[in-house]
């Protein structure tokens, strides 16, 4: 039986945790069709340091050189993002994690590559002064295992933590870079499959250690956000949040036409309360554009 959303137990995890591990998300085809499509985009930001700013480079422990690390707004780049962000379970889980009135927000890919995997240092998200009433989660889909070598370390609860107390274990940790160094933090290791999602709030301390394996690990994320906390604390302006409705239901309309979805799938209804529920898409809309930059959309301090 196809799962549609997780359960109450899943969600009383998550809110005493801050992070939800759930198996076998992404079914095939549609897994290998992700995968083979963030190839394409590994490939072409590893063939030379771009000059975009989509595209990021970190400096290679073991050589020194730029290794790439991340990519953004990968809905934008890729259709198979596009119906990505439409899967049924993952909005369901969401809407029942944070409400009806949820938006898309930040859509990356972050890279640990062969041999040369960039030291994630321990951290909590960006965006942590614009929380509100509900939890800001990434939603984290891997395309590759996730071992001891690979994985990002999680610290439960530590998304109720205090600022200060969060300040002070940072500071104790600020020098962790090893794997040992992950294992003696009291930390959790998330060890994933292909095809498996991590759910983490924003708040929650995460990271991982450098990797000099020959494995590769690929993860990507969408954040989601609800739209009365966004207008009411941003960080961006309510504009924002119209442009992002739209990339949501044109996304949704993406996956009720892709043919390697499978056709008894239930598509996710989105149905926000007012007064977020006046966007709407004309019959074979296309948008001209699935990027938003977020620079673009900030509020005045």
């Amino acid at each position: 039986m196809v799962r549609t959303v997780i359960s109450d137990e899943e969600a009383k995890f998550f809110h005493e945790n801050g992070y939800l591990i759930l198996r076998n998300v992404i079914a095939e085809p549609e897994l290998s069709r992700v995968q083979a499509a963030m190839d394409d985009l590994m490939r072409y930001g590893s063939e030379t340091v771009r000059d975009h700013p989509d595209y990021m480079y970190g400096r290679g422990h073991k050589t020194g050189q730029p290794v790439l690390k991340r990519i953004e707004y990968v809905i934008d780049k890729k259709d198979e993002m596009k119906v990505l962000l439409g899967h049924p379970f993952i909005l369901n889980t969401v809407e029942k994690l944070m409400g009806p009135d949820l938006i898309p927000t930040w859509d990356s890919m972050v890279l640990k590559l062969p041999g040369e995997g960039i030291v994630v240092p321990w951290h909590r998200d960006a965006g942590t002064e614009h929380v509100g009433d509900t939890p800001i989660f990434n939603v984290d889909f891997y395309l590759d295992p996730a071992d001891y070598d690979t994985c990002v370390w999680v610290m439960p609860g530590s998304h109720l933590w205090s600022k200060e107390q969060t300040t002070t274990w940072l500071q104790e940790h600020a020098k962790d870079h090893t794997r040992a160094d992950f294992e003696a933090s009291g930390a959790v290791p998330a060890l994933m499959s292909p095809g498996d999602v991590l759910l983490h709030n924003i708040l929650v301390l995460h990271g991982s250690p450098e990797n000099a394996s020959e494995k590769l690990r690929r993860v990507v994320y969408y954040e989601f956000r609800t739209a009365h906390v966004e207008e009411k604390l941003g960080p961006h302006t309510p504009e924002y949040i119209l442009h992002k409705q739209k990339v949501l239901l044109a996304c949704l309309e993406r996956r009720r036409q892709a043919d390697y979805i499978p056709t008894d799938e239930v598509p996710y209804v989105y149905h926000p309360p007012a007064p977020w529920n006046q966007v709407k898409l004309a019959p074979g809309e296309e948008l001209p554009t699935y990027r938003y930059p977020h620079g673009e959309f900030w509020r005045a301090a």
